[in-house]
């Protein structure tokens, strides 16, 4: 079982209160942002699913998954709707394992694209249905250390009703983080204002730094780039 620092502190204070403005900022500019995701080649077309953030509903990644598409991928939504948190384990699980195995017996197994939770949420898929997946990128998500390397896991706590210290929990967060059997790439922030910049690289894998808030990151351009380049094997 992965053990997991504890020196790794949460962001700082300023970090925290900074999380608001920078990513109003990213909305104001992402006009601007357009222009330099124009002239992304094409895909190969692959089968890719897209797994929202704690709190966040499918619309969250409509802009990556408008981007994607465009460029000619198959990109899904995880048609569990808003992520609540337990998704883990359970029959909403099952639902996400059915909606890849009907996908993947189409069109072959599927990248997981996951920001936050819903990329600690791909990394336990991949480990328990390997043959499911092609490969794995999380965005800003904070698999690989203790949960309190963050602002929000009182926060966590309480709307999930999960405590990170019972054994049960401990043990899923150790099989998330353990090294995956399929490829993976995590793109992470050392501003991030949430969660420790630490905890969201991988060791095992590729980890790509870009410098963002927590908040928002999913829709801002060098986040679509990153995810485009490892699509396409750059």
């Amino acid at each position: 079982m992965t053990i997991f620092a504890e020196s790794i502190r949460p962001p700082s204070k300023l970090l925290w209160a900074a999380e608001l403005p920078r990513a109003a900022w990213t909305v104001m500019n992402r006009p601007r942002h357009k222009s330099l995701l124009r002239g992304e080649p094409a895909g190969d077309g692959r089968p890719v699913m897209l797994l929202p953030g704690l709190m966040q509903g499918e619309r969250a990644f409509f802009p990556l998954q408008r981007f994607l598409r465009d460029r000619g991928y198959q990109a899904h939504s995880w048609g569990l709707g808003r992520n609540f948190g337990a998704r883990t384990t359970g029959a909403e699980a099952e639902q996400l394992i059915e909606r890849l195995e009907t996908i993947a017996t189409t069109d072959g197994p599927v990248t997981l694209i996951g920001v936050s939770l819903g990329g600690m949420i791909a990394r336990l898929v991949a480990h328990r249905r390997p043959d499911l997946v092609r490969e794995v990128i999380t965005i800003s998500s904070p698999f690989a250390g203790s949960g309190k390397a963050t602002n929000v896991w009182r926060f966590f706590e309480w709307f999930t009703g999960e405590r990170l210290d019972d054994p049960a929990v401990a043990a899923r967060s150790a099989e998330i983080a353990a090294p995956l059997p399929v490829p993976s790439t995590a793109i992470w922030s050392q501003s991030d204002g949430l969660v420790a910049g630490e905890i969201c690289r991988d060791s095992h894998g590729r980890s790509i730094e870009i410098s963002s808030s927590h908040l928002g990151v999913q829709i801002r351009a060098d986040v679509f780039l990153a995810v485009a380049g490892v699509l396409e094997g750059r």
